[in-house]
């Protein structure tokens, strides 16, 4: 692998991507350490350091690489990218126009992408706002006294909204332009750089804390099994052969060969994992405007933590419920079977038509059964070893190890097919 890698800094083109790349997210990082216009940075940094856990914001935050609670240009990260992309791909299935647009190839894509960015910035201004109005009003950093914006006149504000705007729109341009000239897909390597810019930070605060090198060395051995049990699963797939009948086009006789149909076990990748987090931290930011003494405030901020079996049962209902769902949403077994039935491809042994669309749906419904109860094992496996431990602040968990992982997977396969067409040996040779 490492010869490999040297191989590709050897090839003229490879390296100027890689390099290029590189450059890209260390401006990502960089800007996630510059503070935006109107906030008093001194003050973010003293309640930054003593914040407590406050569930959504926690984990908005591990996407932006801790810039979401410094209040940096690139506090907002990639999550309303992502946000805005989620939405438009569940859109298909509400809006005809937008399905129509998915069937019409690379211009209907283009659209469909142009939409996204649109959405992508009325969710930073939402995003931004919310974030601004916290930090003005002290409900941020849960217990901190500092005045975190001094000047609260409208201009300073409108500024602050406007900044963080443009710094996402900044970072979904930085995403295009590694996707189109650097190596690997821009969004995803932006969010690998946020997760992994706050790891060493987590295992060495891990380290600090009571009993911390046992804790540490526990924790490492529980990410490497993880690790290693994620390249396993996601590398797998069951394949469905496709024989194509031989036909006449014109003078050539075309068709007659077999290939299949390749279906991953997590079809919805990390999908689910994120819409359960996110959606059971929602009470919890709603608790932070409504008055501390109520009673539902009480009881959501009592069994909405990570310790609580509540939360946690809740969690993995969820993470159940939403594999089923993306999948069914992203996998259409009545197209695949119309396409495969257009060009004269049939399963062995099936009907071409309804009876090939019935057997998908059911290898595609057992296959997503597999794969639900990998990613609620993978979800909640970190979470319970540190509740066990006695780890009150969740550095990271399954969501992260799988988006490591799985952005790992994907960029070395891309620079494996890049060396191969040069006639390398490549990554996973």
């Amino acid at each position: 692998m490492l010869t490999a890698f040297v191989q590709a800094f050897r090839t003229p083109d490879l390296r100027r991507k890689l390099l290029f790349t590189l450059a890209l997210m260390a401006v990502f990082r960089l800007g996630s350490y510059i503070p935006t216009p109107g906030v008093s940075y001194k003050n973010v940094q003293l309640c930054y350091a003593n914040q407590q856990s406050s569930g959504l914001l926690d984990l908005a935050n591990i996407f932006s690489g801790g810039a979401l609670l410094q209040l940096s240009v690139f506090a907002l990260g990639i999550m309303p990218y992502i946000t805005a992309s989620i939405i438009i791909q569940l859109l298909r299935v509400a809006i005809p126009r937008f399905e129509d647009l998915h069937k019409e190839g690379q211009a209907g894509q283009a659209k469909l992408t142009q939409y996204t960015r649109y959405l992508t910035i009325g969710l930073a201004v939402l995003q931004s706002t919310v974030m601004i109005t916290l930090a003005r009003t002290g409900r941020l950093f849960a217990g901190c006294h500092h005045d975190i914006v001094p000047n609260e006149s409208v201009w300073a504000l409108l500024l602050m909204i406007v900044t963080m705007t443009a710094g996402t729109g900044l970072i979904m341009w930085l995403g295009e332009v590694i996707t189109e000239r650097g190596i690997g897909n821009g969004m995803s390597l932006l969010i690998f750089t946020s997760i992994v810019a706050g790891f060493p930070g987590s295992m060495w605060a891990i380290a600090q804390s009571n009993n911390g090198w046992t804790k540490f060395f526990v924790m490492l051995a529980m990410v490497l099994i993880i690790t290693l049990a994620v390249v396993y699963v996601e590398q797998s797939q069951r394949r469905v052969p496709v024989q194509y009948a031989k036909r006449m086009v014109g003078r050539r006789l075309l068709g007659g060969t077999t290939t299949y149909i390749p279906i991953k076990i997590n079809m919805a990748n990390v999908i689910p994992v994120i819409f359960a987090s996110s959606i059971l931290a929602l009470p919890g930011l709603a608790v932070q405007f409504a008055q501390p003494t109520s009673a539902w405030a009480i009881w959501i901020q009592t069994h909405f933590q990570h310790q609580s079996w509540v939360y946690l049962t809740l969690y993995g209902l969820l993470v159940l419920f939403f594999t089923f769902f993306y999948t069914a949403i992203t996998f259409n077994p009545e197209e695949v079977a119309d396409n495969m039935k257009k060009y004269g491809g049939f399963i062995p042994g099936i009907r071409a038509g309804r009876p090939t669309a019935n057997f998908l749906r059911y290898v595609v419904n057992r296959i997503t059964t597999a794969g639900s109860l990998y990613l609620l094992i993978i979800a909640l496996t970190p979470t319970i070893i540190m509740n066990l431990m006695g780890i009150q602040q969740l550095p990271f968990g399954g969501t992260t190890i799988l988006i490591i992982v799985g952005v790992g997977l994907q960029t070395v396969k891309e620079i494996n097919s890049q060396l191969q067409q040069r006639h390398y040996e490549g990554f996973l040779a």
